[in-house]
């Protein structure tokens, strides 16, 4: 069985409000597409967006934190298009489009999981093997015996 990582992950406070705002923002823009508001709704993208692509550069430190929340960012760009297609009545045309950003998020996903993170856990792996080995190393050069 794998090992649990004791790694946290602490946000601070005012951070944390901003990303609860964020989820504030986006429901209230699909609120909007449900009851057709189309001012209140196309004006609700930007705050959500703009406060998406915040947190993503915010967390950019953080690889899984980036590539989630660029997934997100790029979810609601097509959530948005669709959204203002159907406004509009064009969206058997524009929904095709709507593919591309969602196909990006979940590229991004994928390089995560199936090659940026398998990776990293290799090199964790890896680097425990070489500490045990020069521990053995040290005990061995010290000249004592069992």
């Amino acid at each position: 069985m794998g090992e649990e990582s004791n790694d946290l992950y602490v946000i601070p406070a005012k951070f944390r409000k901003i990303e609860n705002l964020h989820i504030l923002f986006w429901l209230v823009k699909d609120l909007c597409w449900c009851l057709i508001l189309k001012p209140l709704g196309i004006a609700m993208i930007f705050p959500t967006l703009i406060v998406a692509i915040w947190i993503a550069w915010r967390n950019r430190h953080i690889v899984a934190e980036l590539t989630h929340n660029a997934a997100i960012a790029l979810w609601i760009v097509a959530n948005s298009m669709w959204m203002i297609s159907e406004f509009y009545n064009v969206d058997e045309k524009v929904r095709p489009y709507c593919i591309i950003p969602f196909s990006l998020g979940i590229l991004i996903l994928l390089y995560y999981y199936l090659i940026y993170s398998p990776l990293q856990k290799k090199k964790a792996k890896a680097a425990v093997e070489i500490n045990k080995n020069a521990e053995r190393s040290d005990y061995a050069a010290s000249g004592i015996k069992h």
